[in-house]
């Protein structure tokens, strides 16, 4: 289980920052619908993609947290 800790913390940071960029985008891509400046976009569709950009936002800040929390468990179990 040791070996994996590199790989574990690894894999958070970049979850980590996939979920930043993820919600950046869409919060840059809803401003420019919600702006007209996209053509054939409603406004709906403007809150459909800001509500999918924070749902993927918690969805993969939330798995990075696991991983976090599997190697806080695993030095604790290292420890005894």
């Amino acid at each position: 289980m040791r070996e994996h800790l590199g790989f574990l913390k690894a894999s958070s940071t970049v979850v980590k920052v996939a979920a930043w960029i993820f919600l950046f985008l869409g919060v840059v891509g809803s401003i420019y619908i919600f702006l007209g400046r996209i053509t054939g976009k409603t406004a709906l569709d403007g809150l459909v993609n800001l509500t999918l950009s924070v749902f993927f936002f918690f969805f993969f800040y939330l798995i990075a947290k696991i991983a976090d929390l599997l190697i806080k468990i695993i030095n604790e179990i290292k420890k005894e």
